[in-house]
């Protein structure tokens, strides 16, 4: 792997064939590693990646990479815990609009009832942890699960507020419709993983 300083020396934008390679191969590496060892401690600091070392460093690992991709999936999973970590009070309000809608998606999720705001920082914590130590597919599956009950959740929330605030409602919807399809790209990408063709 490029080490950052010697990433901005090259000339020019880095070649899309090798940033691919790059988070391709970084994030084998870092599912592999994790997978293979036996101190809980190396889990930990995966799950806390981006409190580490920041969002614009995955980003500028994986931001890139094709959504169903193994880099794409774990962008997306590091994004969904950030949110959770950072926005509780909105994930918390579209999470408990959305459940009563989706009381599948719910058991896949695996978020308890009635949940706590905890509880959704506990769920994405356990999906990361699911990443490197336990099955992928069902990680993903869960993550999954829990973006098609936010989008639900954020498509109500747009419903509700259409009158007093129709840029806002809008701009909900919208959220929403990206919700439901990285929803759809991690479930994909877990289908991908049980049949060993996740790149």
């Amino acid at each position: 792997m490029l080490d950052p300083r010697d990433a901005e020396a090259l000339p020019g934008e880095v070649d899309p064939a090798l940033r691919d390679e790059v988070a391709h191969a970084t994030a084998r590496a870092l599912v592999d590693r994790a997978r293979t060892t036996e101190d809980p401690a190396v889990v930990e600091r995966l799950i806390h990646l981006v409190e580490n070392e920041g969002l614009d460093t995955v980003a500028g690992l994986w931001a890139d990479a094709a959504a169903v991709s193994l880099p794409g999936a774990l962008w997306r999973l590091y994004v969904l815990r950030e949110w959770v970590r950072r926005d509780m009070a909105t994930v918390m309000l579209r999470y408990r609009l959305g459940v009563e809608a989706a009381p599948v998606q719910e058991a896949v999720a695996g978020v308890p009832s009635p949940p706590e705001p905890g509880d959704l920082q506990i769920l994405a914590d356990a999906v990361l942890s699911g990443v490197f130590t336990g099955d992928l597919a069902v990680a993903l599956e869960r993550a999954g699960a829990f973006c098609r009950i936010l989008s639900t959740g954020a498509a109500f929330d747009a419903d509700s507020r259409e009158v007093a605030d129709p840029t806002g409602a809008t701009r909900m919807t919208r959220s929403a419709s990206s919700l439901l399809r990285t929803a759809e790209e991690l479930e994909r990408a877990g289908g991908l993983w049980r049949t060993g063709s996740l790149e």
